[in-house]
C-alpha cells in the first residue's frame, strides 16, 4: 500500500529554506562572497556538529570561528542572528496554517482554544452561569518595561511585513508572476533589515517606552481584542442559542 501520510511541516521548511537563501544571497551581494563562504562554512560545521556531536566537529568549528576577522566576524553573527528571527517568523507562520487546517477540518478543538474551553465547561454550567462569569470577570493584561529592548521599530515592522507577506501566500493562489512578485518583495525586505542597525545607537529614553507600547496596541491589542470578543460571543451563542450574548467592555 502506498505511504499517503502527509508531512504537515514541510511547508515550514520550505519557508525557512526560502528565507534563509534570500539572506545568503543577501550576505553575499552586500558583503561580498568571502563573507558568505565563511558564514555558509560556519553553518555547515554547527549543523554537522549538532546532528552528530563528534568531538572533532566542535574542534574543527571552534577553529573555523577563531580564525574569522574581526570585521568579518560581526556580519557573521549578524547573519545567523537575522536568520533566527526569521525562523521565528516561519514558525509563528506555520503555527497559523496548521490552526487554520485544524478549523478548516473541522477536528475536535485543540487544548488551549477557547472552543475546547467552552466545550469543557458549558455541559457543568447554565447560560446565567457563562454570563455571571463574564459580567464579574476583570482580565487586565501586563505590560512590562523592558529597558534593555534594543530593537528598532524599523526592524519590527520589517519583521511584521515578511510575517504578512508569508501569511498572503498561504492564504492566495499564485500567479507565477505574482509569485516572483512575492519574491522580489521579500528580497527587499531582507535587504532592508541587513542594512539597518540592529540596535539603538542611543540609550532608551521615555518616550521610546511610549512608542514601543504604542506600536504594539497598533499591532494587538487594538486589531485582536475585537475579534476575539466577536468569536466569543459567536461561539456562546451557539452552545446558548436561546441567549443574547454581548459581553461586557
Amino acid at each position: 500500500m502506498a505511504d499517503i501520510s502527509i508531512d504537515k511541516d514541510r511547508p515550514l521548511r520550505d519557508d525557512i529554506r526560502l528565507l534563509g537563501r534570500i539572506l545568503g544571497d543577501t550576505v553575499r551581494e552586500q558583503q561580498g562572497a568571502a563573507t558568505f563562504d565563511v558564514v555558509e562554512n560556519v553553518r555547515q560545521s554547527g549543523v554537522r556538529f549538532a546532528r552528530e556531536g563528534k568531538p572533532e566537529d566542535r574542534l574543527a568549528l571552534n577553529a573555523l570561528l577563531n580564525g574569522v576577522p574581526q570585521d568579518t566576524i560581526v556580519s557573521v553573527v549578524r547573519a545567523f542572528a537575522y536568520f533566527l528571527q526569521l525562523a521565528n517568523i516561519a514558525e509563528d507562520a506555520h503555527l497559523i496554517r496548521r490552526r487554520r487546517a485544524h478549523d478548516i477540518a473541522r477536528d475536535a478543538p485543540s487544548a488551549g482554544t477557547l472552543a475546547f474551553a467552552l466545550n469543557t465547561v458549558v455541559p457543568h454550567a447554565t447560560a446565567d452561569d457563562i454570563a455571571s462569569f463574564f459580567s464579574d470577570a476583570n482580565i487586565t493584561p501586563v505590560l512590562t518595561a523592558h529597558p534593555t529592548e534594543v530593537q528598532r521599530q524599523s526592524i519590527q515592522r520589517a519583521m511584521q511585513s515578511i510575517a504578512a507577506l508569508l501569511d498572503r501566500q498561504e492564504r492566495v493562489e499564485r500567479t507565477p508572476d505574482e509569485h516572483n512578485e512575492d519574491n522580489r518583495e521579500l528580497q527587499q525586505l531582507v535587504l532592508t533589515l541587513w542594512n539597518t542597525r540592529m540596535v539603538r545607537a542611543s540609550r532608551l529614553q521615555v518616550i521610546d517606552e511610549v512608542k514601543n507600547g504604542i506600536h504594539y496596541f497598533n499591532s494587538t491589542f487594538l486589531t485582536e481584542l475585537p475579534r476575539l470578543y466577536a468569536q466569543t460571543e459567536d461561539a456562546l451563542r451557539a452552545r446558548f442559542p436561546g441567549s443574547n450574548w454581548e459581553l461586557p467592555d
